[in-house]
């Protein structure tokens, strides 16, 4: 049962409560007695959710006395939800939620999944350079102006190419994505972990490593300012839960590598491969920084979303919450 704020609007209360009914229990979390009920979006099962995924299933949100429901929404959706209180954080960061936080809602970034990628470019055998995809297009998942089409454009111009000179399609499974690359249809394809390794295995090489080009952040939490002004506690405790699911993914190989192959549908062989690469990215402190706040502005800008790229940081951001769980967690914090 969603919360009473949702019942206001009984439309999207009926889409909520639609996706929490066919969810498995892994990505909704069960009724706990507690007085208040947390309502989390997220764009659903993948890599970068495995944090509030982990940190759901393994009792983490209990743990810090949090009763947390997560819902798949689509950030068209999950922004609108947050914007009027019908939903209390995003999970996420990146140029929907920044986006709108420039637009005009009060919203901040208020910690990091990661700053560091896991794409990379994978392109047929006949293409060599960058120049070659001109006459193919290149194909993303998550949509036109999601974090991997964003990350693509800063790295095709970080290459020294016009990023406007390129035909990026998105498609809306990974799935669709590999067979419209398979069949030839594509030049190439923005992949990461596990389909990254099942491109290799098929003769696609990597044209352009954006991991290792862009920092920018992957998966996060936002939430409304007023939010991080008068629930100060509970702001932290989320983060605790989501830093501390960090930690365990890292510790607990095994029961990682269950939750990789639930959450990709993959064998197991992939899975650890894809732990392997979690490891390092998973490390991270927590906190929001500015390079990667700054990169996302500079795709919104390259794109004609904003005007300039003139925006302070505290603007986008609240460290405060995120450096202090850090702290307590004995992370390093600067």
């Amino acid at each position: 049962m969603l919360s009473k704020k949702l019942s206001r609007q009984p439309l999207l209360f009926a889409l909520c409560a639609g996706v929490a009914a066919w969810l498995s229990p892994l990505y909704v979390n069960p009724a706990i007695s507690q007085e208040h009920k947390i309502n989390i979006a997220y764009p659903g099962p993948t890599l970068i959710s495995l944090p509030f995924l982990a940190a759901n299933e393994w009792k983490l949100f209990a743990e810090n006395g949090l009763s947390v429901q997560l819902i798949v929404m689509t950030f068209t959706i999950s922004i609108p939800a947050l914007a009027s209180e019908q939903v209390d954080y995003l999970g996420g960061v990146g140029p929907a939620t920044v986006g709108s936080t420039l637009r005009g809602i009060p919203t901040r970034a208020v910690w990091f999944s990661s700053e560091k990628l896991l794409w990379s470019l994978m392109g047929q055998p006949s293409v060599k350079t960058l120049n070659d995809l001109k006459q193919k297009p290149i194909g993303i998942t998550g949509g036109l102006g999601a974090t991997g089409h964003v990350a693509l454009l800063l790295a095709l111009e970080r290459a020294g190419t016009d990023s406007k000179g390129f035909n990026v399609i998105s498609f809306t499974s990974v799935s669709d994505l590999v067979q419209a690359l398979e069949s030839g249809y594509l030049g190439a394809a923005m992949l990461q972990p596990p389909q990254l390794f099942y491109a290799r295995s098929k003769g696609f090489h990597e044209i352009l490593d954006v991991a290792s080009t862009i920092r920018m952040p992957v998966g996060g939490l936002t939430t409304l300012a007023k939010i991080i002004k008068n629930r100060p506690g509970e702001v932290k405790a989320v983060i605790r839960s989501l830093q501390q699911a960090k930690q365990a993914m890292i510790k607990s190989k095994e029961r990682s590598i269950d939750l990789v192959m639930k959450v990709t549908k993959t064998d197991r062989e992939a899975a650890i491969r894809t732990y392997d690469m979690l490891k390092e990215v998973l490390a991270g402190n927590g906190i929001p920084n500015r390079a990667g706040i700054e990169n996302i502005i500079k795709a919104l800008a390259l794109q004609g979303r904003i005007p300039d790229t003139n925006v302070p940081f505290d603007e986008i951001a609240d460290t405060r919450l995120a450096t202090e769980v850090a702290k307590e967690l004995e992370y390093k914090t600067q």
